[in-house]
């Protein structure tokens, strides 16, 4: 009786042990999430927006469609967004693995020689001289062999939700390296776009210089002509061909602007330069007169950065409960199962069989501060990945808010640079008149060249521009991945 109380009494103090030495921590706290408002610049709430579009249905354009199919099959920041996944995959079956038992098959041998002075020595001499075995059961002296053939296993039972908790950390990290490849597919869409309409302002650049190249050689052969007549002076002809000159070094500058947009657009696609086809026509194209974003609570649930953060967030929760558990007492259960024999010929007996179960319950009790640590840091990265959220809640609002603002503007000034070019070019037709009949002087002509050319340099690239700032608002709206 006394012998029972005993082991009862050493139990307690175990689980008295265990008790002291095992606490949770204090739950992170983060501060309340900013939510979007419920619209942008727009009156209405409608939540179909130009974000909800097919990439192949929003891009009209057969040529820049192809482009984009060849990038996502080809381009590199696309391949390595994919290894991401499969590593964040590879993770998460490594953390389900954690949770199943371990089976190890083992085969092994020892051979001992024991003292004549140890335990063992003395033991299994006595074991040899005992009546109550038989020959297969005395043990060979004085080597003693030992033969092992069968299962080992380890499993940790995960009662207070460590190893589950880093599984779910581990799934919500496989989604989010997923929305991670679908926030550059995205980014990727509008480049190539944004560069395909670099491209093609550059070609219509390139036109409108040399158009005014042609004019103004043929305004300088005007002024030769009159110089020959004395109805000029040899200063206008040097201020035409300086003027000549300077502008067809324009066309050199633009040549190489589209030998490096072109490049941009091949090393997108994965490739080495050449000539990028392309349809000069998608430039003059009418955009829709109202272009609809929607509703920011649309706009969240399809931008895949967003959904990144969020994922992001979910799983540093996670991770915080992992190693609040880690705290806590480990149950761990150690069964074995196989045949054991000191004799290598009765190895494959029924009587060899053995078997054993045993278990285990672990608790920290001196490294707390190492376990406290790695809780403070999973509870750090919990509230960086909180901010981080809100920080991409605020950014694409602040995005699409200014992308609508910005194509609203540039519609203005286009009309309006329009305008300018108009009565800039009929000045141009004024001056050169007025000049050869005496009532105008050749910086004015001069001035009125310089002025419509750069005017319609200016009128085309705001043409850029608003497309640029459509492709934009676009991928702010979630656009492109799908």
């Amino acid at each position: 009786m006394k012998t029972k109380y005993k082991s009862i009494y050493h139990i307690l103090i175990v689980l008295l042990l265990v008790a002291t030495g095992c606490k949770t921590y204090k739950p992170v706290i983060t501060p309340e999430l900013k939510d979007v408002p419920d619209k942008f610049i727009e009156s209405g709430k409608d939540s179909t927006g130009i974000g909800n579009i097919e990439w192949r249905t929003f891009f009209r354009d057969s040529l820049l469609v192809k482009l984009i199919d060849s990038a996502l099959a080809n381009n590199q920041d696309i391949q390595i967004a994919w290894q991401r996944i499969e590593s964040a995959k590879a993770q998460l079956l490594k953390n389900k693995g954690a949770l199943q038992p371990t089976v190890n098959a083992a085969v092994s041998t020892a051979i001992d020689k024991y003292g004549k002075y140890t335990m063992s020595g003395v033991g299994n001499y006595d074991t040899n001289l005992s009546g109550n075995i038989n020959d297969k059961q005395r043990v060979t002296q004085p080597i003693v062999q030992d033969y092992f053939i069968g299962l080992h296993s380890n499993w940790e039972i995960d009662i207070w939700g460590r190893l589950k908790n880093a599984r779910e950390a581990s799934a919500a990290r496989v989604l989010a390296s997923e929305k991670g490849r679908q926030f550059i597919v995205t980014s990727l869409v509008a480049d190539i776009a944004s560069s395909y309409y670099s491209l093609l302002a550059l070609d219509n650049q390139l036109k409108i210089i040399q158009r005014n190249i042609k004019y103004q050689q043929d305004a300088l052969d005007v002024v030769k002509i009159m110089q020959e007549t004395g109805k000029s002076t040899s200063l206008a002809v040097q201020q035409f061909q300086a003027q000549l000159y300077n502008t067809q070094g324009y066309e050199y500058e633009a040549k190489q602007q589209i030998t490096a947009i072109e490049a941009h657009i091949n090393y997108l696609l994965g490739r080495y330069p050449r000539p990028v086809a392309r349809d000069s026509s998608t430039l003059k194209k009418q955009l829709p007169e109202v272009i609809y974003a929607g509703i920011p609570s649309a706009m969240v649930t399809r931008r895949p950065d967003v959904q990144q953060a969020a994922l992001e967030l979910q799983a540093t929760k996670f991770d915080v409960a992992s190693a609040n558990a880690a705290a806590m007492p480990a149950l761990t259960i150690t069964p074995y199962f196989g045949l054991n024999s000191f004799k290598g010929n009765l190895l494959f007996n029924a009587a060899s069989v053995t078997y054993g179960l045993l278990g285990g319950l672990t608790a920290p009790l001196f490294n707390k501060k190492a376990i406290e640590g790695n809780y403070q840091l999973a509870g750090a990265a919990q509230k960086e990945a909180f901010y981080k959220y809100q920080q991409s809640l605020l950014n694409s609002f602040n995005e699409v808010y200014i992308g609508l603002n910005d194509i609203k503007n540039k519609r203005h000034i286009q009309m309006l640079k329009q305008l300018e070019v108009n009565e800039l070019s009929n000045g141009v037709t004024s001056a050169n008149e007025l000049y050869v009949a005496g009532y105008a002087s050749y910086l004015e002509v001069i001035t009125a060249q310089k002025s419509v050319l750069q005017a319609e340099l200016e009128l085309n690239d705001n043409r850029k521009d608003v497309l640029i700032a459509l492709v934009q608002l676009y991928r702010s709206l979630g656009g492109g991945w799908q």
